[in-house]
């Protein structure tokens, strides 16, 4: 079987939302557990699955410039953590008027066990400069790409994708940064940055470079088209900011979207989660009006993982009723009402709005 093969058969449970590069939603029962089976994780690729030669090089201004491999790798302390990760894009259709990008819906977002080394142990083996201040990552990922949508329509004809994380953040223990090199217990597979990749605990998806080639202690500010041209939230109004930590959000997983329940008592359930910390509080709204009503939120299984609630909702009168769930978390941040509009439509963490018919 070919490798082609091999990604057909791995990506037919998946909702496609772009052949090649493959990006693709997880289905809706995908958040029903607290593990997303690797087939049914979301997919998000700028480029082409790459070729990569196994090696890992560790340069820049350090002093011990080191190629790890696979086994060097697996050779290194293991660590396990499973971890939320969400598209910055997540819900981009929902936002009007309709930013460029990719037209994802609202299930770019899937949560694994990760396994790997930590990259504080990894640059430590290499020992940064003390003039160092960002640390850059190369994905083997290339290719042609639109610079800046809307505002530009030059094209590189090969751009790399490439992000950087500052030194402190990227060397600090309690990041828990990750090279990782499997996936729930299994090696990475193509589709999901095979043989390591970057896992950036809290922050969106795209923090987390995939297909790594290269780790570079860098002495002054990294500036590259993911780095300042897109991943940035172009806002109307105010400067341009970094995409970083994922933003509170709460989904309903049961009832489905449009379903039909019977008269009587049903336990609306739901995940949620935020880059922030913690969820403390969900409140769900069975109306219009805005009446909100205080779910029980389950205890974090983990501190990069998101939660499960529910809420007993007694729903005693026919017809279509209006749902809707809203998230807190320990930093105090709230879902909005509205979709917090940018020009490349990232971070869209708004209130959602579901209805059930009840019979």
């Amino acid at each position: 079987m070919t490798l082609a093969d091999d990604l057909e058969k791995a990506r037919a449970a998946l909702t496609m939302i772009h052949r090649e590069p493959f990006n693709a939603e997880a289905p809706p029962d995908a958040l029903n557990g607290d593990i997303t089976p690797t087939e049914l994780h979301y997919v998000r690729s700028n480029f082409a699955v790459p070729a990569h030669d196994g090696a890992l090089e560790i340069g820049g201004a350090v002093e011990h410039p080191r190629t790890l491999t696979i086994d060097g790798l697996r050779a290194m302390p293991s660590v396990e953590r499973v971890v939320t990760l969400e598209c910055a894009g997540n819900g981009r259709l929902a936002m009007r008027p309709l930013p460029a990008g990719e037209p994802w819906g609202d299930y770019a977002v899937s949560t694994a066990r990760w396994t790997g080394a930590l990259l504080h142990q990894v640059l430590e083996q290499a020992n940064p400069s003390a003039e160092g201040v960002e640390v850059r990552f190369t994905g083997a990922d290339h290719g042609s790409y639109l610079l800046h949508p809307v505002l530009t329509d030059v094209n590189s004809n090969d751009l790399t994708f490439v992000r950087s994380l500052t030194l402190a953040h990227a060397t600090d223990p309690e990041a828990e940064i990750l090279v990782a090199y499997e996936m729930n217990g299994e090696p990475l597979d193509p589709d999901h940055g095979a043989p390591f990749r970057l896992i950036v605990p809290r922050w969106y998806g795209v923090a987390s470079v995939k297909w790594l080639t290269h780790v570079d202690v860098l002495t002054e500010p990294y500036a590259g088209e993911f780095e300042t041209g897109h991943y940035m939230y172009q806002w109307a109004d105010r400067p341009p900011e970094r995409v970083t930590l994922m933003r509170v959000r709460a989904r309903i997983t049961d009832p489905a979207r449009g379903a039909t329940i019977p008269v009587g008592t049903y336990t609306v359930r739901g995940k949620a989660w935020s880059g922030a910390g913690p969820i403390t509080n969900v409140d769900v709204s069975v109306t219009g009006e805005g009446d909100w009503h205080t779910a029980q939120v389950e205890p974090p299984k983990g501190p990069y993982q998101w939660q499960d609630w529910s809420f007993a909702w007694e729903a005693t009168e026919p017809g279509r009723h209006s749902l809707r769930a809203r998230a807190t978390d320990a930093a105090g941040d709230v879902q909005p009402h509205v979709p917090p509009w940018n020009r490349l439509g990232y971070g869209n963490n708004a209130i959602e709005v579901s209805y059930v018919d009840v019979r």
